[in-house]
């Protein structure tokens, strides 16, 4: 009995020490930054409003230079419901906070002190360090019952923020609407990371997979900072949530951050553990996987990481109205799709670690499941992909996720593809990340475009910006989603597809030893855009001279080479560094400058 005990106070003491030293790594990269007022107005005796320009989470600091003997009261929030008011009755989880303050001392700096929510301070919401305190998410702060002189109180927005560096990244193009969406995504990643993991906004601050997937990958479109990414994927390893396809967002996480990095400790420290979360233990006999499974037991949700809960569910999108009537069936499609494409990351992370049985064994396993889903869940009457296994329904889900994960042979693109463009954006600001990247894909690059910066309905992200948002919404509209946050970073995906995709530049191998740069500018004339990797910053500059004359200029960090894929098109002249190139789908950059014109 006494061993018994000394093992388990041994292994609560390692846990601790762990906890302990997570904590302080987060607190050391958190930091603070302070944002005066872009604007003061007075609205009355002793009643101003205040604008910082953007929002972040943190709180108000005042240091008066004179006293006030009286109380103060102010007014934190997100949103306006005039021009110079902060709304006090806001819808969904926007933020607004009344606080009062019992007086001012002369030369004192007073910080704001905000009373907890409920809502994203439950055990399983992500705590802040005590030295941090309370914070909110906002923009805007009003003053009633000023009785000193405005100019003699020295009012700051006390921003928590993950270390960022804002000057690592930038996008410009000729497309205004393309530009004020990359700013609002480059800044919902920054103010979002206040945690110092990846947590879904202010509504309950809890990592889930499929947040934090679009979280990294914007993430690393603005910033080369790894650790917040890494730290987050780890977390899920023993804390995942419930929906299947969440779940099986893991293995991806991980990939990429080996990708980017070229860092395998994460990857072969939790190799088994992403063995697992590909839910390989659900396969039915021919080979695809469902959650109807009495394979789904307790152990098997242990072996998840589950402590508590009993079964997993799939999703398909969320909330629930944006999955365009799928028909929820025991074998998913959207669930199978994820599937394959965990197989697919398996194969790959298995090959990083030089295990060559299992870079078999996912191939094969992958090969299987995606000839199954073409001849089990394709309808050849429609030319279309069905909700499920006994559907008769295609969603745009069942066909956008197939065709992001290349599944779709070439012979069936034509059709899908039809259907997806008649489709619109009838999904999430989640779902759309893939929606994009299958588009961009397939050479769908006007209508990906088009997708991003439509001003013309309110499914789009320039509705996130018109409602008054300076992060992106957890949905298109409140009235998609009744209690939504407006500080949601999964709905920040252009961000990093237009890093990855627009402008195609991506890691060719692990590290960033290879990029490459494949651009799909669409109408663009002119585009400038800086891409921080682990070896220092990609830039690239594109100039459209006339409808003939095409010119792009790519920089590469010392130690890096570089593909450059020439854009679907007809041309009659190919230059590199203004050597004259025989016609090739891809041309070998060095690291240093490099100049591609092309003619038509």
């Amino acid at each position: 009995m006494r061993r018994l005990l000394l093992n388990i106070l041994i292994v609560l003491g390692a846990f601790l020490k762990l906890q302990a030293q997570d904590y302080n790594e987060v607190k050391a990269k958190l930091e603070y930054s302070q944002h005066k007022p872009v604007k003061i107005e007075k609205l009355g005796h002793g009643h101003y409003f205040i604008d910082f320009g953007k929002a972040y989470f943190g709180t108000v600091t005042l240091k008066p230079h004179v006293s006030q003997k009286d109380s103060i009261v102010f007014h934190l929030g997100e949103q306006l419901s005039t021009a110079q008011t902060i709304n006090r009755k806001p819808k969904g989880t926007i933020r607004y906070q009344r606080v009062m303050l019992p007086e001012l001392n002369k030369g004192e700096a007073t910080k704001i002190i905000l009373p907890k929510v409920i809502g994203n301070t439950k055990p399983q919401a992500i705590a802040l360090p005590d030295s941090i305190g309370v914070i909110m998410p906002f923009r805007y702060c009003e003053i009633e019952n000023l009785k000193i002189p405005i100019d003699q109180l020295e009012i700051t927005q006390k921003a928590v923020h993950y270390k960022f560096n804002d000057n690592a990244s930038f996008f410009t193009s000729s497309d205004t609407i393309l530009n004020q969406i990359w700013d609002i995504c480059k800044h919902t990643i920054k103010a979002t990371s206040f945690s110092g993991y990846y947590v879904d906004g202010d509504r309950e601050r809890i990592p889930y997979e499929a947040d934090a997937y679009i979280n990294q990958l914007s993430h690393y479109a603005f910033d080369n900072e790894y650790s917040l990414a890494r730290r987050t994927n780890e977390y899920f390893i023993s804390s995942p949530t419930w929906p299947t396809e969440w779940i099986l967002h893991t293995a991806k996480m991980f990939y990429y951050d080996y990708l980017y990095t070229g860092n395998t400790e994460s990857i072969s420290k939790y190799y088994d553990k992403l063995k697992d979360k590909t839910l390989i233990e659900l396969a039915r006999t021919d080979g695809l996987i469902t959650t109807d499974n009495e394979k789904l037991n307790k152990e098997l949700m242990t072996q998840l990481g589950f402590k508590k809960r009993k079964k997993i569910r799939d999703i398909v999108d969320w909330p629930m109205s944006e999955r365009d009537g799928y028909e929820m069936k025991a074998i998913n499609t959207v669930v199978n799709s994820f599937y394959y494409e965990n197989l697919q990351m398996m194969s790959r992370i298995a090959e990083a670690l030089d295990k060559k049985e299992d870079v078999l064994f996912f191939k094969e396993k992958a090969n299987q499941v995606k000839t199954l889903i073409n001849d089990k869940l394709f309808d050849q009457s429609t030319g279309l992909y069905i909700d499920g296994e006994g559907s008769s329904h295609s969603s745009l889900h069942a066909n956008m996720f197939p065709l992001a994960f290349g599944i779709i042979p070439e012979a069936r693109k034509e059709s899908v593809i039809k259907f997806i463009k008649s489709k619109g954006k009838a999904c999430s600001v989640y779902a759309a990340q893939y929606l994009l990247e299958g588009l961009y894909k397939s050479n769908e690059a006007t209508y990906a475009k088009q997708l991003i910066t439509t001003t013309d309905h309110d499914r789009t992200w320039w509705n996130m910006i018109k409602t008054g948002s300076t992060m992106t919404l957890e949905a298109w509209d409140i009235k998609y989603k009744p209690n939504l946050d407006w500080n949601h970073a999964w709905g920040a995906a252009p961000g990093n597809i237009i890093t990855r995709n627009l402008w195609g530049i991506i890691p060719l191998t692990p590290g960033f030893e290879n990029a490459e740069i494949h651009p799909q500018l669409d109408n663009l004339s002119f585009s400038e855009i800086k891409v921080p990797t682990i070896k220092g910053a990609i830039t690239a500059k594109f100039k459209k001279s006339d409808a003939h004359n095409f010119t792009y200029e790519v920089t590469l960090p010392k130690s890096m080479n570089g593909q450059f894929r020439i854009p679907t098109g007809h041309w009659k002249t190919i230059k590199l560094n203004g050597k004259l190139i025989n016609e090739s789908p891809k041309l070998k950059l060095s690291e240093g400058h490099n100049i591609i014109t092309l003619k038509k």
